[in-house]
């Protein structure tokens, strides 16, 4: 096994330059997306109509277990060991274990998000694109930083092919966004034993002026590492500036956190439900349908105390007479009502983006999966496409499915969403469906080594998405990543995506290729960048 934080990397070619092996060659992928292959034997999806409703109607629709066991049947059941059994346009390619450090080894990296506007347009200032990424210090032990995490940012010069860049995307890390102790003045409770912050999103406004949405986190836990009481998230927000020379970039401000809301125990369950409860993640956007009325979605869980959780044949999603339908009793025996994950949704209630009200979750998954990751919406062609992540680990019983990223379309951000490709898969790690998968830290030998490869999926514009690198290998060789994957295109059409593999390099383009696609300059004024 390598060292966590000592191997040696050497640099691999960038996208669009020739290297020895592809991932497209190592796996056997075309190079060009395929259509699904004929489904397995199994129950039929749940139909969805996509239908609109208003964004503050109670309708939330539902991804079900009908749907998600759509993953299986489009898994080859006789693919042996260590390959991929999942549909080729829905996989991204292998990602090599000699991975440059977007860092140089200053900090671990993962959950990244761009500098965007209320359409989810990507900005640089002066002439640099800016990011934000969860880091932590590289004397952590990877499997240690999620709960040491603060926000750092990263700055590079825009407009250059990522085949033109250093290797390791050419980023440099800027430090960190908040003085210690900014993020600790919320809590009323000051004997958190440690204080994090996690995920959000970022809007840049005239002048350079950034509201930066985050998860806020305290802990409280014993010298023996256990819980004291339940962990305290709560979404917040800090506003600052980013000032640009055209060759650097400075953050000023980013001095005051206001607390925007806390998990209500009505729509989004809290840690007296559940001290594992999930909430996390804003973020905000404006609805094509509604101009001028700004939005968020974030992580929740259905709010159900956690003994108490049941699934209803609603949540299941069956069609009368399907022969491969469960009963509700089932599913709630088998210990499916663990996992109760949703999409929230809230309104903003004034022009600062600073007091905001809850609405009805617009997306769960009950006794489906406990967690949906980061969600954010993308605009296309007339249609809303809701995108989230999840872990083949967080699946419920009976349910399975690659890590990645997870998609639903439908006519409004509140609609009866149908997931993508039949099953919600929109993006995932090659996968081997057939053998259990272990953890990061330590992976089974019968999965396809690239199964924990990228997380923390972020769509962006055309398609692009950007990922964080987790672990590549197999028992006998694997290596832990702490920095940002190649990026990859994904063609989204209709209810369908896939993996656009004309794009870089046989599908993986640059390292950490975050690039901004409007510019903004210190007057306030906007132009696309060419």
């Amino acid at each position: 096994m390598h060292s966590l934080q000592k191997r040696p990397r050497r640099l691999v070619a960038a996208a669009g330059t020739t290297v020895a092996l592809t991932a497209a060659a190592l796996l056997g992928l075309p190079s060009a997306a395929t259509a699904l292959p004929a489904l397995h034997d199994g129950p039929e999806p749940t139909p969805h109509t996509q239908e609109a409703h208003a964004p503050e109607d109670d309708f939330t629709a539902k991804w079900t277990r009908a749907d998600a066991r759509q993953l299986q049947r489009v898994s080859d059941p006789t693919t042996p060991p260590r390959e991929n059994s999942m549909p080729a346009s829905q996989t991204m390619p292998e990602v090599q274990q000699d991975f440059p450090d977007m860092s140089n080894d200053q900090v671990w990296v993962w959950d990244s998000w761009p500098l965007t506007d209320e359409d989810g347009n990507q900005y640089s200032v002066k002439g640099q694109e800016i990011i934000f990424s969860l880091v932590a210090d590289r004397s952590l032990g990877f499997d240690e930083r999620h709960q040491y995490a603060k926000i750092g940012y990263f700055y590079r010069e825009t407009g250059v092919p990522a085949d033109e860049r250093p290797e390791n995307g050419g980023w440099t890390y800027g430090g960190l966004v908040f003085d210690e102790g900014v993020t600790d003045q919320i809590f009323e409770d000051k004997s958190f034993s440690h204080q994090t912050q996690w995920s959000g999103s970022a809007r840049v406004f005239k002048g350079g002026e950034v509201k930066l949405f985050f998860t806020d986190v305290a802990f409280y836990r014993d010298a023996q590492g256990q819980d004291v009481k339940p962990y305290d998230p709560r979404l917040t927000l800090s506003v600052g500036k980013v000032h640009s020379t055209g060759k650097d970039v400075k953050l000023t401000g980013f001095n005051k956190v206001t607390e925007l809301l806390q998990a209500d125990g009505e729509y989004y369950q809290t840690g007296q439900q559940n001290p594992s409860f999930n909430f996390r993640d804003p973020f905000t956007f404006e609805d094509p349908a509604h101009p001028g009325e700004t939005y968020m979605v974030f992580e929740g869980n259905t709010a159900m105390p956690r003994d108490e959780a049941y699934c209803t044949d609603e949540d299941l999603g069956y069609q009368a007479g399907d022969p491969f339908a469960e009963t509700a009793d089932e599913v709630n025996a088998s210990g499916a009502t663990y996992q109760i994950a949703n999409i929230g949704l809230a309104k903003a209630t004034n022009d600062d983006l600073t007091e905001w009200e809850f609405l009805p979750p617009i997306l769960s998954a009950n006794c489906v999966t406990d967690q949906t990751e980061r969600p954010q919406f993308v605009f296309k062609d007339g249609k809303s496409y809701l995108f989230t992540i999840t872990h083949r680990g967080t699946f419920a019983a009976g349910s399975d499915g690659p890590e990645g990223v997870y998609g639903f379309v439908g006519d409004g951000i509140r609609s009866d969403f149908k997931p993508l490709n039949g099953s919600g898969l929109a993006l995932g790690n090659p996968t081997n469906l057939n053998y259990q998968q272990g953890q990061p830290f330590a992976p089974n030998a019968d999965q396809h080594p690239g199964a924990f490869q990228a997380y923390s999926h972020y769509v962006m514009p055309g398609g692009l998405v950007q990922s964080f690198i987790d672990t590549i290998g197999s028992p006998d060789d694997f290596v832990r990543g702490g920095t940002l994957a190649p990026t990859v295109k994904m063609d989204i059409e209709g209810d369908t995506t896939s993996v656009d593999y004309s794009y870089g390099n046989s599908g993986l383009g640059g390292w950490a290729d975050v690039p901004a696609n409007i510019n903004i300059n210190p007057g306030g004024h906007v132009k696309p960048l060419r």
